[in-house]
């Protein structure tokens, strides 16, 4: 299923890719309003259905939205609560990037009706969209939702430091049997972390009911793993890095380890 703005590719695994942040679609009525395009798209997780771009030929169902999360980020809570209390972070339709930085004009940012209509325009409709794939597999057994993501290596102000390469996420052992996670450590490198900075966004929590047969996992990649990272900061003549093929490779190879692993843990549960 495909429309100008949602892509599903059905396969026959039991393992659900979703990416709910690749998107750089903007409606011109919403960037107009917007401080820069560049701004506006700064904070994607570039490239990443590319990086993945093998999962569909291992049997993986995969959902993306071309939507831009500076538009709705169907990986908050619709309700607005902060995933993260306390710590910075952006919400379900982000005023500000990452790093602080304003998206919109003096004026211009999205009221409450707007907010209410752009969620019953994309977040609801994907989230059917994923909620259906689940409903679907899970006819035949127990269902992974692997969440993928991938973020700048040092954003100061959302972390300290730089990132492990990988980042996993199951909000602290709540939403996936503790197998599949020590499946998915076990196919990552060396440099990893389980709940740490990132302990999965709204769909790892939403979706995961492991009691239920419904297994959802994050992956959060520090991109310097297939990209590179500029030194000294983002700018418009800097960001996004194109993707390098070279590099992503070590990190593919991991990565196909880990949609292994959740394919065989889902066969298997």
């Amino acid at each position: 299923m495909s429309t100008d703005w949602l892509t599903v590719v059905e396969g026959p695994a039991r393992l659900i890719v979703a990416f709910p942040h690749t998107g750089t679609s903007i409606p011109g009525d919403i960037e107009t309003r917007m401080v820069s395009p560049w701004l506006a798209r700064k904070d994607a997780d570039w490239w990443v259905d590319r990086l993945y771009d093998f999962a569909g030929e291992m049997g993986a169902t995969t959902v993306r939205t071309a939507i831009s999360r500076s538009v709705i980020d169907v990986n908050r809570d619709p309700s607005g609560a902060s995933l993260y209390p306390g710590m910075a972070t952006t919400g379900l339709c982000p005023v500000e990037t990452f790093d602080g930085e304003p998206l919109y004009r003096p004026g211009q940012e999205p009221t409450e009706a707007e907010i209410a209509e752009r969620r019953a325009t994309w977040f609801d409709p994907y989230h059917a969209a994923v909620r259906a794939q689940i409903d679907r597999l899970a006819a035949s057994g127990p269902v992974v939702l692997y969440d993928a993501h991938s973020i700048r290596s040092v954003v100061p102000r959302l972390f300290d430091g730089a990132l492990p390469l990988f980042n996993i996420g199951d909000n602290d052992g709540v939403t996936c049997a503790p197998g599949l996670t020590r499946a998915v450590e076990a196919a990552c490198g060396p440099s990893q972390v389980t709940n740490g900075r990132f302990k999965g966004g709204w769909t790892t929590r939403h979706y995961g009911r492991p009691e239920t047969g419904t297994h959802a996992i994050q992956m959060e990649l520090a991109d310097r793993g297939y990209i590179l990272d500029p030194e000294g900061g983002v700018s418009e003549a800097n960001w996004p890095s194109p993707y390098d093929p070279e590099r992503a490779e070590p990190m593919r190879r991991h990565l196909r380890a880990v949609l292994t692993a959740c394919i065989d843990f889902a066969r298997n549960a």
